[in-house]
């Protein structure tokens, strides 16, 4: 895809990372149609932010764990926007519960969440992309811990690891139709899943992160921005991950730690 994006999908766009990236697009002429779980409000307010810039906004219900049902709202929202250049797989879910604590129903929830369902809505949305012959984007919001791992996080780490993994076999798949394949992995962002929603990053201390704070959802969002751009057009099959360094400190941090406390959720 070496023109402009037209057309795009960001899940999970009621808030967050999701909005800032349906912003981000719609800044660059993109169409974006917005997906939402739990918070219409919320992707009514994307979606104004969205025509703000000229853009046309759409706005439909996804749930990932609908499976396989979940890509039939991809399908529908490609016919409405008549067509598609990127696809930004966002919308997921995270879990604190101890390892031995995990029960099979919610390791379900997660891994269908976050790895099944995003599974569907990515093939259907690269089927699209593979009948147009136009090349296109592929994007998955991941996190650093398909990276490292953290305690209490068996499930979502199970999850974002796979989906780390299916993204580097999308990119050797499907690189022949001028398809990229790229995962996005955030560390702290100031956003609700984290509890910093509506908090300025930069007023907010942070050790353990060479920068010292946690990141803006616009950081991330502009990363995307750019991978969805013709200027992104040579990287796919890798992972970036967008965190203030926080990937870096492993041994740093293992030095520091003085406690146990750790060990526990």
């Amino acid at each position: 895809m070496d023109a402009e994006p037209r057309r795009a999908i960001v899940t999970g766009a009621d808030s967050g990372i999701g909005r800032a990236t349906a912003v981000a697009l719609a800044a660059e002429g993109v169409d974006v149609a917005i997906t939402w779980h739990s918070d219409a409000a919320g992707a009514e307010e994307t979606a104004e932010e969205v025509r703000s810039h000229g853009s046309r906004a759409i706005v439909a219900r996804l749930d990932t764990s609908e499976i396989p049902a979940c890509g039939d709202v991809v399908d529908e929202l490609v016919a409405e926007l008549g067509g598609l250049d990127v696809f930004v797989n966002n919308a997921g879910m995270g879990l604190s519960t101890p390892f031995l604590e995990v029960g099979i129903d919610e390791w379900r929830r997660v891994v269908d969440v976050d790895l099944t369902g995003a599974f569907v809505c990515l093939q259907r949305a690269a089927r699209h992309l593979v009948a147009a012959g136009n090349g296109g984007r592929l994007i998955a919001v991941t996190s650093v811990h398909a990276h490292q791992p953290m305690v209490g996080s068996s499930a979502y780490d199970a999850a974002k690891h796979g989906l780390a993994g299916l993204m580097k076999n999308i990119a050797l798949e499907l690189g022949g139709h001028g398809i990229t394949a790229v995962s996005v992995a955030p560390g702290e962002i100031a956003t609700g899943m984290t509890g910093n929603e509506d908090t300025d990053p930069r007023e907010v201390d942070r050790p353990g992160i060479p920068l010292g704070r946690p990141g803006d959802a616009r950081e991330v969002a502009a990363l995307i921005a750019f991978l969805a751009s013709p200027g992104g057009a040579y990287i796919s099959g890798t992972s970036i991950a967008i965190d203030g360094g926080m990937l870096q400190m492993g041994p740093q941090a293992g030095a520091a730690i003085t406690q146990h406390g750790w060990r526990t959720v």
